[in-house]
């Protein structure tokens, strides 16, 4: 961060959320709110474009899902600091941000004054975490990551999406089973489809199969 303002674009695509926060910044001294977007392709096109210091993000993003969004922001405008604040506290979720080059992960049931601080650390190159997150996250990066596990860079969940569609589960079938809305179901598939840097289904399939997934074969 150079001097100046602090500059921040918030990404979320509930406009009750972006208002908020928006209204909570704009009372802090030395925060610009440099721009709003409401989907994950927006918020790489937001880091792109108008160069923030900080990008606050959700991870359940249409489109492009946060955490495909912040590994793309990396790539293409790595000094962009993106700081993930969602409502999504499990493992996966976490470690994925991080592994997609996240600085910083924090709970929307945070104070706002957490989440300020939040914001002032990771454009000052810390990465910081939720209180709760942070005590996971030490025990998670001390354990053993398990052997032998198809696609890492997939969490659990995409793993499960990905196996189901190679076994030629639809969608709606994929969502019912997971118990789960049709668009997380998507946005899974999003995500996945970044990561295995593939187009379309049919290649993901050709992916998943050749890695032993898919074998329970379609249900009903």
């Amino acid at each position: 961060m150079t001097g100046g303002d602090l500059r921040v674009v918030i990404a979320d695509d509930h406009p009750v959320v972006r208002d908020g926060l928006s209204a909570l910044l704009v009372s802090v001294p030395s925060v610009v709110v440099a721009g709003v977007a409401g989907t994950g392709r927006e918020a790489v096109h937001a880091a792109v474009t108008l160069r923030p210091d900080v990008l606050v993000m959700d991870i359940q993003m249409p489109e492009l899902n946060g955490v495909a969004a912040a590994a793309e922001i990396a790539r293409v405008a790595p000094g962009v600091a993106v700081l993930m604040l969602t409502m999504f506290d499990d493992d996966d979720s976490v470690f994925a941000a991080m592994r997609a080059g996240a600085r910083g992960y924090v709970l929307k049931g945070a104070q706002q004054d957490e989440i300020v601080r939040a914001i002032h650390s990771v454009a000052a190159g810390e990465a910081i975490f939720g209180p709760g997150i942070a005590r996971r996250v030490l025990g998670l990066v001390s354990a053993p990551p398990p052997a032998g596990v198809p696609f890492e860079a997939l969490t659990s969940r995409e793993r499960e999406v990905l196996d189901l569609i190679a076994a030629g589960v639809r969608n709606a079938e994929i969502a019912r089973q997971m118990s789960v809305a049709p668009k997380t179901v998507a946005n899974h598939i999003s995500a996945i489809f970044n990561k295995l840097q593939v187009a379309d289904r049919s290649q993901a399939i050709v992916l998943a199969r050749d890695a032993g997934l898919g074998r329970a074969g379609p249900v009903g």
